[in-house]
């Protein structure tokens, strides 16, 4: 006797006739922007509105709002990242925008370093101030600096000479302040320049060392013109007169100074006294006076050109 057919069919969990599939294998249904479209209009299938109408799922592909202008309830996305979460760095070639003061922060701005210099007898003191200057506060920090300079930097050995070099390099710097346009945009009022360098009463502090020089040298030349530089008074004769007195060859001299200073004095030459006998006198370059005798100066010739031999008595 045959057994009859199950009611539902030939499978217990066999779906119905005329119901879709369901299960993990039943085919799915595409989403997004591609998927079919409902029919609408009085005849077609509704969808449900309101609070309680069931939520249907986005799509991957679908566009999320971003920015100041998303609707209400629609998540903000976070800024785009490197792989693995790091920050995204900048480019390597990216050029950088314009630097403004360090004191102000205003354009334009120029890189430079400004200088000075203080001497205290064997102390000295090297100063320099680097960074990014306007046209207002380079011209401020070169006047400042300088002026400084002009009244600190004599009063040491080596600062006399370091000090002008120091003034000299800062003409640099001011050049390529005095060449920027007026400073804008700076996030605080810029320095003061103040008066020019040469306007500052510190100026006038470098006349000291320029007239410490020139009287040094007015003394020097005056102690040059008084001071009696001549080896010895000139030999006269026995009426006192300034001339000095003629040798001729054959007189006895003797020298009142030490040689190689010379104060001759005619004496007889069987006196005493007697040191030197004028021997010869050099007529010629190639005559020479002998081995042991000294040299007359050239006053007491009688040309005052020609030297005499003078040979010792004892």
């Amino acid at each position: 006797m045959a057994t009859p057919p199950p009611p539902h069919g030939p499978h217990p969990y066999a779906q119905p006739p005329g119901q879709p599939p369901m299960g993990p294998y039943a085919p799915q249904q595409p989403a997004g922007p591609y998927a079919p479209q409902q029919p609408a209009g009085p005849y077609g299938q509704q969808q449900p509105t309101g609070p309680y109408a069931p939520q249907q799922p986005a799509s991957p592909y679908a566009q999320q709002p971003a920015g100041p202008y998303a609707p209400p309830g629609h998540p903000v996305p976070a800024p785009a990242q490197a792989p693995y979460g790091y920050p995204q760095q900048p480019h390597p070639h990216a050029q950088p925008g314009p630097v403004g003061c360090q004191f102000c922060g205003a354009q334009p701005a120029v890189q430079a370093t400004v200088r000075g210099h203080q001497g205290i007898l064997y102390v000295m003191r090297f100063l320099s101030r680097s960074g990014v200057f306007c046209r207002s506060c380079g011209l401020a920090t070169y006047r400042e600096m300088s002026a400084k300079t002009l009244w600190q930097g004599w009063w040491s050995p080596l600062s006399v000479v370091i000090t002008p070099i120091t003034l000299l390099v800062n003409l640099g710097p001011r050049s390529r302040f005095h060449a920027l346009a007026a400073p804008v945009g700076g996030f605080r009022p810029s320095l003061d320049p103040g008066k020019p360098l040469l306007r500052r009463p510190e100026t006038l502090l470098i006349l000291i060392p320029l007239a410490l020089l020139a009287l040094a040298l007015t003394v020097l030349f005056v102690i040059g013109l008084f001071a009696d530089d001549s080896p010895s008074e000139p030999l006269t004769t026995g009426a006192g007169q300034g001339k000095a007195q003629t040798l001729a060859v054959g007189d006895c001299v003797r020298n009142d100074a030490d040689w190689p200073d010379q104060d001759l004095r005619a004496v007889d030459c069987g006196s005493a006294d007697a040191q030197y006998k004028v021997s010869r006198r050099l007529d010629a370059p190639e005559q020479h006076c002998a081995g042991g005798d000294y040299l007359a100066a050239l006053e007491y010739s009688p040309d005052g050109a020609t030297t005499s031999c003078l040979t010792p008595v004892r």
